[in-house]
C-alpha cells in the first residue's frame, strides 16, 4: 500500500527540480506510506514519477518504488494489493519460461511483468485486487493510469498550467507549483446533493477522479495548453457487463446451493486477503458484514484474529456491545475503545486535511477513530464494506419500489396537489397537528422525523421515472444549482438513466447504481481516507470480482426475502454465528449529530454559516442556507445532513485558503 504522485512536462523540466517537486507532492501524502520512498525522473521526456510506501507485502528493498521492470523498458508506482499475483507469475513462467528471475515476492513486481508481457488491458483484467498506479513505457513514452474495478484506491489527474499532475490524494497535485487550485462550482452542487462528489469530478477545475474500472493514456508531448484535453478513460471491467452477464446466464441451483456456493467464494476471498507479511486484524461492529467476514477469517486462522470496535456512551448509537458478543463467539482477541463526545468532537478540525475536498458523511468520525484503534495493534484490516450495495442491506431498497408502486399509481394531478398540502403542512410545522395526533408521536425525534418524512413525499409528488424518483429520494438539497452560485449540476451516473442497468427489478437496479455511485464516492472514500491517515491498509473482500459476479447472477429474493435483506449472506453467517447474536434492526455508524450542532457545535457552525461571510465569499446563496439554520435550532426542521455539507465545505474552504497562501509566501 502506497501514495502515488506524479507529473508529465512543465516548462524549462530540469531533473533537479523535478526531483525535488515530485518527491514534494509524495511527501504530501506521507501518511499513506510512512516507510520509505522514492522518485524516479525521465529527462528526456520530461516525466517524473514518486511514492510514499507502507510496506505490506515484502518489505525488503525488492518491493522498493519507483520500481523498474527486469528488461529497463518501464516503470511503476503502485498503491494497492493484487491478491492472485502468486497465481499470474505461475502464468508469466508458464508462457515465458525463462524469460525472467524474480527479485522479490512483491505484487509490484508481478504487476510489472505482467503488463509488459500481456499488455496493460489484459493485465488489469487477469488481476485481483484493489490498486491505483502509474506506469511509464520508456519506449513508446506514453503514460497509464488505472484504478481497480469498483474504486476501492482513488486516483486524480488534470492538466494545471500546462503540467499533467496525478496523485493518490488532491494535496499530492496541491504540492506542485503549477497547481491552481479553483473551485469548480458544478462539482459543488454534487455535494450539497449527496454528501459527496461524484465521479468524475474533484472540487478543483481541471482535476478529475479517474472512474473506477477504467485506464488512461497519455503520450509525451501531449498539449501543454492550460485547457489542454484530458485523456478520455477507457474501460476494462464494468459492472453493467456483470449485472448483464448475471441476467443472461442465472443461477439455475437451489438456494440452499446458492448458500453453499457463496460460502466457498468468501472463503477463498477472504483467505488471499488475509495475505500480509505484517499484523492483520478486522474491524467488528456485530453486523451481518463485519461478523461474516470475521467469522470467515477466524475458521481460517491458527490463532484468534485481531477486532476492532468502537463504542459511544449515548445508547442509541452504541453497537460495542453486539460486537463484543460476536467476538465472544468466535473466540477472536477483541479490542473496543468507547469514545466520549468531546473525543469525537476533536476530530472535527481534521476532516478538511483527511478527505482532502468536502466530503459529507459524518460516519467519516467514527470511521477514524476505530482506524486509529485500530492501527495501535495491526497495519492491515478487513471490513464488510460493499455487502449492503450487493446483498440489499439499505432499506430503501425495499421502501422505494413500495413508494414509487404506490405513487404512479395516483394521477398526476393528485400528486400535484398532495404536495401542495404537505407543503403547506410543513410551514406550520408538526405543532400544527390536533392535540389527538400530536400525542400518539413520539416527543422530539418522532415529530422530526414525520417532518421529514412529509418534506421527502413532497419533493417525490412529481417524478416521471423510476430513475427521478430515486436521485430525488436520496437528495438533501432539492435544487442545489439555486444554492450555489453560478453553477449547472453536472451528469453523474445518478443523472444519467442510460447507464442505470436494464431489464431488472427495480430494488435490484437501486443495488446496481449505489454500487456505481454511492459505494465508490463514498463509503470506500470515507474508509480509504480515516485508514490511510493512520497509515492503516483496509481490505473489503465482498469486492472480490468473482463473489460479486456469482452474487449478480442470483435472483433478487436469494438475496430479498420477504422484504429482509441479505437472506443468502444470513445463512452463511448462520454457519458460525447464532441468528440470536446478529438477528436486530440495522444500525448505522452515526453519530448524535443533531445534538451536537444544538450544543458544543453551535457556534463554530454559526461562524461558518454566517450570512455576512457567505455572502462574501461568493460561493452560496446566504438566504436558503440561514432558513434551515434557522429551523433547525427552532426544531422545526431535521436539516442536519444538509447542513453538515455545508459546513464542511466552510470548513474545507478556510485550510485550503490557508494552504494556498502559505505556498504563495514561501521562499
Amino acid at each position: 500500500m502506497c501514495g502515488i504522485a506524479g507529473f508529465l512536462g512543465g516548462e524549462r523540466f530540469n531533473p533537479e527540480e523535478a526531483s525535488s517537486i515530485a518527491r514534494g507532492m509524495a511527501d504530501a501524502v506521507a501518511h499513506r506510506g510512512p516507510d520509505d520512498a522514492g522518485v524516479w525522473i525521465d529527462r528526456e521526456a520530461e516525466v517524473a514519477l514518486a511514492y510514499r510506501r507502507l510496506a505490506v507485502i515484502d518489505p525488503s528493498p525488492a518491493g522498493r518504488q519507483p520500481m523498474r521492470s527486469a528488461s529497463g523498458r518501464s516503470v511503476i508506482v503502485f498503491n494497492g494489493e493484487i491478491y492472485n499475483h502468486l497465481d499470474l507469475r505461475r502464468q508469466i513462467e508458464a508462457r515465458r519460461p525463462d524469460a525472467l528471475s524474480w527479485r522479490g515476492h512483491s505484487d509490484t513486481e508481478t504487476l510489472l511483468a505482467a503488463i509488459e508481457c500481456w499488455g496493460l488491458e489484459e493485465a488489469l483484467q487477469a488481476a485481483t485486487g484493489m490498486f491505483a498506479f502509474a506506469f511509464w513505457d520508456r519506449e513508446d513514452r506514453t503514460l497509464c493510469l488505472a484504478r481497480d474495478r469498483m474504486g476501492e484506491k482513488p486516483l486524480y489527474y488534470g492538466w494545471q498550467n500546462g503540467v499533467f499532475l496525478f496523485g493518490s490524494e488532491l494535496k499530492a497535485l496541491a504540492a506542485h507549483p503549477a497547481f491552481e487550485g479553483d473551485v469548480d462550482r458544478d462539482a459543488l452542487t454534487l455535494l450539497l446533493r449527496h454528501g459527496y462528489i461524484a465521479s468524475p469530478w474533484s472540487i478543483y477545475k481541471g482535476v478529475r477522479k479517474l472512474p473506477a474500472g477504467t485506464y488512461v493514456r497519455l503520450a509525451a508531448g501531449a498539449s501543454r495548453e492550460p485547457a489542454g484535453e484530458l485523456p478520455e478513460p477507457r474501460r476494462y471491467w464494468s459492472l453493467q457487463d456483470v449485472v448483464a452477464a448475471g441476467r443472461a446466464q442465472p443461477f439455475a441451483g437451489a438456494p440452499e446451493d446458492a448458500v453453499d456456493a457463496l460460502h466457498d467464494l468468501l472463503l477463498r476471498a477472504v483467505r488471499g486477503q488475509m495475505a500480509a507479511d505484517v499484523p492483520l486484524g478486522a474491524f467488528l461492529s456485530g453486523g451481518l458484514d463485519s461478523s461474516t467476514v470475521v467469522a470467515l477469517m477466524q475458521a481460517q486462522s491458527e490463532r484468534p484474529v485481531r477486532t476492532f470496535t468502537i463504542g459511544f456512551d449515548e445508547s442509541e448509537y452504541n453497537e460495542a456491545e453486539h460486537a463484543k458478543a460476536v467476538a465472544g463467539h468466535l473466540g477472536t482477541e477483541h479490542t473496543e475503545l468507547y469514545v466520549s463526545s468531546r473525543e469525537a468532537l476533536d476530530v472535527i478540525p481534521r476532516l478538511p486535511d483527511l478527505f482532502d475536498e468536502p466530503f459529507g458523511d459524518s460516519s467519516q468520525i467514527p470511521t477514524f477513530l476505530v482506524a486509529g484503534m485500530a492501527r495501535r495493534h495491526v497495519t492491515v484490516a478487513l471490513s464488510g464494506d460493499g455487502g449492503d450495495e450487493l446483498f440489499g442491506g439499505y432499506g430503501h431498497y425495499v421502501s422505494t419500489p413500495r413508494r414509487w408502486r404506490l405513487l404512479s399509481g395516483v394521477p398526476a394531478p393528485l400528486r400535484r396537489f398532495g404536495a401542495c398540502a404537505i407543503t403547506a403542512f410543513q410551514a406550520h410545522g408538526a405543532d400544527g397537528l390536533p392535540d389527538r395526533v400530536l400525542g400518539r408521536l413520539p416527543m422530539g425525534r418522532g415529530r422530526h422525523r414525520l417532518q421529514a418524512k412529509a418534506h421527502t413525499l413532497a419533493l417525490l409528488a412529481d417524478c416521471r421515472t423510476q430513475e427521478e424518483f430515486h436521485r430525488l429520494s436520496l437528495s438533501l438539497w432539492r435544487n442545489p444549482s439555486a444554492v450555489v452560485r453560478g453553477a449547472s449540476e453536472p451528469e453523474t451516473v445518478l443523472n444519467e438513466s442510460a447507464r442505470w442497468p436494464d431489464a431488472l427489478e427495480f430494488a435490484a437496479r437501486l443495488m446496481a447504481v449505489d454500487s456505481l455511485s454511492y459505494l465508490p464516492d463514498d463509503i470506500l472514500v470515507k474508509v480509504d481516507r480515516a485508514a490511510m491517515g493512520v497509515s492503516l491498509e483496509t481490505r473489503a473482500p465482498f469486492l472480490d470480482r468473482h463473489v460479486m459476479e456469482f452474487v449478480w447472477r442470483l435472483p433478487l429474493s436469494f438475496r430479498i426475502r420477504n422484504a429482509r435483506s441479505k437472506w443468502v449472506l444470513r445463512q452463511v453467517l448462520y454457519k458460525y454465528v447464532p441468528m440470536r447474536l446478529v438477528e436486530r434492526p440495522k444500525a448505522g455508524f452515526s453519530i448524535p449529530l443533531a445534538s451536537w450542532l444544538r450544543g458544543p457545535l453551535r457556534d463554530w457552525a454559526e461562524a461558518l454559516l454566517d450570512a455576512g461571510r457567505l455572502r462574501a465569499e461568493g460561493f452560496f446563496d446566504p438566504r436558503p442556507i440561514r432558513r434551515k439554520w434557522h429551523e433547525f435550532l427552532t426544531a422545526h426542521g431535521q436539516w442536519e445532513p444538509h447542513l453538515w455539507n455545508i459546513l464542511m465545505f466552510q470548513a474545507w474552504l478556510d485550510r485550503s485558503r490557508r494552504e494556498l497562501r502559505t505556498r504563495r509566501t514561501a521562499p
